[in-house]
């Protein structure tokens, strides 16, 4: 789905929504009253967010299991599989799934350490310990009751903020503000602060900044005409992404997250492109979305995220792995 315009400015249709989200607010009480936490017998540092929608959590995690690889330890990476078919709990084999059946964060991940994918997290945390990891990182869950983290990352997107702080379905909200902090040992921010999020975490939490940075490759966009497309929680981060490399931009078009491209919709963008006498671009994670046919005529600009203090982000992640 696309957030509507109203998560962002608020107004009537937020308003009018309100009343659903007290239900979605039980709702997500319920769950956690009703449930016991598996306790993991490694380290489990869950990677989050407050809001629906991209933040930037699977850079960040990619970000700590390298961290966490350098420094000799056995990573697993574990997921729900959003967008996928299969409810797992499965290791992700690149080389015989699909975004299809496993959904496109987890093939990303796991070119960096094994990834297991699980509806029930839980079940998908025990697959991981028989694999024999000794520190498992989570792909989202601040809001899953079924596990018991050792360390919480909470992940701000700094230009799109918590939007108009209100709950699903009438904000972004996935829990209220103040709850997300309280669980959370510290929070990424990530980009430019442009709704002020900053001064609404307070003193109680510390504040890890971080940028998303191209990969070097992606340099040679500088001057280049292209037509961008992306399926992400926030496509215009992706055009943002686009005109900081100083590329010339002559047309983007964003779809739903997750979107699942089909052959005719990509060569279109293709066509498009080159009637432009341009080079049709993309995401990583909307690359694997791609039929594998249409994958060599999409130069994909791929990014990871640095982060401002690097020995404050050390400090914090070795509050769960010495």
């Amino acid at each position: 789905m696309k957030a509507p315009a109203f998560w962002a400015t608020g107004g009537w249709p937020a308003l009018a929504l309100t009343p659903a989200s007290w239900l979605w607010r039980v709702g997500a009480g319920l769950r956690k009253a009703t449930t016991t936490p598996y306790r993991p017998s490694v380290p489990l540092i869950c990677v989050g967010n407050a809001t629906a929608g991209g933040a930037g959590k699977t850079p960040t995690v990619l970000a700590v299991a390298g961290d966490l690889l350098a420094r000799g330890r056995r990573v697993g990476l574990l997921s729900r599989g959003h967008g996928g078919r299969l409810t797992g709990p499965v290791r992700v084999d690149p080389a015989r799934h699909a975004a299809a059946d496993v959904g496109d964060e987890p093939l990303l991940l796991a070119g960096t350490a094994p990834t297991v994918i699980a509806r029930d997290r839980a079940a998908g945390a025990r697959l991981l310990e028989q694999i024999g990891v000794d520190v498992i990182v989570m792909d989202d869950g601040l809001q899953n009751p079924s596990l018991a983290p050792t360390l919480c990352l909470l992940v701000v997107d700094g230009g799109a903020g918590i939007g108009n702080g209100r709950l699903i379905p009438a904000g972004p909200l996935r829990e209220p503000w103040r709850d997300a902090l309280e669980k959370s040992d510290a929070v990424v921010l990530i980009g430019e602060d442009r709704t002020g999020i900053a001064a609404r975490i307070g003193d109680g939490c510390p504040v890890l900044r971080a940028v998303l940075e191209p990969a070097p490759a992606a340099l040679a966009l500088r001057a280049r005409r292209v037509l961008g497309f992306a399926g992400i929680g926030r496509p215009d981060k992706f055009r943002e992404t686009l005109t900081g490399l100083g590329a010339e931009i002559v047309g983007f078009r964003a779809f739903d997250d997750h979107h699942p491209y089909r052959p005719l919709e990509v060569m279109e963008l293709v066509e498009r492109a080159v009637a432009e006498n341009a080079i049709a671009v993309t995401t990583a994670k909307d690359a694997v979305r791609l039929p594998a046919e249409a994958r060599a005529m999409v130069t994909v600009v791929d990014v990871s995220l640095a982060w401002r203090d690097p020995a404050a982000a050390r400090a914090v992640l070795a509050r769960a792995v010495v």
